[in-house]
């Protein structure tokens, strides 16, 4: 069971805009990745797109967060085991990587959506038009919703005893809504 699941769980709050408000990756859920998922992104952006006329920007610590594992056909017991791995937890709706300049955005869709379909979580190709749209129909939403049930308003009145079954996490996040898992 992995420890400390609070670090990738709930949405993104702080990096889920393009700073260069060009093109981005965007996960779609939360996750873990490892050493080897940064290299596979580094070497498929650096193949397949001209440095000279583009960039990249990591929008993602490398990997800090211990996962540690017992050798393999040692018996049950004996504490905890040894540092295997480190990994970055990323959130939903964190900017992974982004990508700017003068490059074709045909070329751009087609890297970065070769490299979201590798990430170990759903994860999206996006630009800046995609997440305006997606914040408009938030908005939109929000907005014309006649249904009084909402699910912050169900929490905060306890309606069908509903406190005894969601987490410190749902409360916590319940201004977002029931998708904010």
């Amino acid at each position: 069971m992995p420890k400390r699941l609070a670090d990738h769980r709930g949405p993104e709050l702080v990096h889920n805009k393009l700073i260069h408000e060009q093109y981005g990756i965007v996960a779609l859920s939360g996750g873990q990745l490892k050493h080897g998922h940064f290299e596979m992104m580094r070497n498929t952006i650096n193949r397949n797109l001209d440095l000279n006329k583009s960039f990249a920007v990591w929008r993602v610590d490398p990997p800090w967060k211990p996962v540690t594992r017992h050798g393999q056909g040692k018996k049950l017991g004996g504490g905890k085991g040894a540092i295997d791995h480190y990994v970055t937890p990323v959130k939903r709706g964190r900017i992974i990587v982004e990508i700017g300049g003068y490059v074709p955005t045909r070329m751009v869709n087609r890297v970065l959506i070769d490299v979201a379909q590798k990430l170990p979580f759903p994860a999206k190709a996006v630009s800046k038009a995609d997440l305006d749209h997606w914040e408009q129909e938030d908005q939109f939403v929000l907005e014309n919703n006649l249904n009084t049930l909402r699910w912050e308003w169900c929490i905060k009145n306890n309606i069908l005893n509903v406190l005894n079954y969601v987490g410190k996490y749902d409360i916590e996040f319940c201004h977002l809504g029931p998708d904010c898992r």
